[in-house]
């Protein structure tokens, strides 16, 4: 955990820059690169009845760290992606409460 899903870029795009992207997080977050988890999934947008290029989005879900690290996290996020020469990302946030969140049946407060 941090869960990071990737819409708007291809799957090259996304290699090229996960190693450096990944342990630049791993330095925000103070945990291991094996903490984290990054997804690219396959999507159709459609707008007006034709089929269209997605935006840049980037969903982050995790445990929350405060907003000094959420905004280090969006920034370095949004520097990689804009070095690819996207002209806008969008990162948003979704926190997970440790009472909620199960590892082998057992939620992570414990």
């Amino acid at each position: 955990m941090p869960h990071i899903v990737f819409r708007g870029i291809n799957i090259q795009q996304l290699k090229n820059i996960s190693k450096p992207l990944l342990e630049e997080l791993a330095d925000i977050c103070e945990c291991g690169t094996d903490n984290f988890t990054f997804e690219l999934p396959s999507s159709v947008f459609v707008f007006n009845g034709e089929e269209t290029e997605a935006f840049p989005l980037i969903e982050v879900k995790w445990f929350e760290r405060g907003q000094q690290i959420r905004n280090l996290f969006a920034q370095a996020v949004t520097n990689y992606l804009l070095e690819l020469g996207l002209p806008e990302v969008e990162v948003v946030f979704t926190a997970y409460s440790e009472e909620a969140y199960y590892t082998n049946g057992k939620h992570c407060a414990e």
